[in-house]
């Protein structure tokens, strides 16, 4: 009887889905490293954009996703390893990059703040449903440009309206895309553990 009612306590409000693995610290460790990994990975699906100095990449998909997977604090720590690491010389950002003196980097320090953003919206259940996923990626993204455009515009001398329309119009498709892949993705994952549960 109490085996049955441990997985309908992992599932109440305020768990995220890297919750239902066993807790240790191994566990969180590891985590955040795949994390990190995956966004990583991802910004290596990287594809230039004519004109602009940002290219449409997977690294905010991973970002979004590895926040709402791993909750805030996951989730930022995740993406801090992934900016540090690829500030040190690790060459994965996207295009293959490393460093902090390119002018996409407000990207990924929006994409820390995302991360932390929509892991804590996932606490609160964002992920569950379709509409609250979009909800979520929505303002993620959101986060994302509010940080990388401004920086854009300060690190190559544009205009804010210039930043605009290369650092943000060019990419409006492809992130609704991502939403609409993790409004499918999030929401699918829940009920499938909810079958198993």
């Amino acid at each position: 009887m109490s085996t049955a009612a441990a997985p309908a306590r992992t599932l109440r409000a305020g768990t995220v889905l890297a919750d239902l693995v066993p807790a240790s610290r191994a566990r969180d460790i590891a985590l955040v490293v795949g994390g990190a990994a995956l966004t990583g990975l991802a910004a290596q699906l990287s594809v230039p954009v004519p004109g602009s100095p940002v290219p449409v990449s997977g690294q905010t998909f991973a970002a979004l996703l590895v926040g709402t997977a791993l909750g805030a604090r996951r989730g930022f720590l995740a993406l801090a390893l992934y900016a540090v690491a690829g500030m040190a010389g690790v060459p994965w950002f996207a295009e293959g990059s490393s460093g902090y003196a390119m002018p996409t980097f407000g990207y990924i320090l929006g994409m820390l703040l995302a991360s932390t953003v929509v892991g804590a919206l996932a606490r609160r259940g964002a992920d569950r449903s379709v509409l609250r996923t979009a909800g979520a990626m929505v303002l993620g993204s959101a986060v994302i440009y509010a940080v990388g455009v401004p920086y854009l515009a300060l690190a190559t001398g544009m205009t804010l309206g210039q930043a605009v329309a290369v650092g943000l119009t060019p990419f409006l498709i492809g992130d609704a895309l991502k939403a609409a892949l993790a409004m499918g993705a999030l929401p699918a994952t829940w009920k499938l553990v909810g079958r198993k549960g």
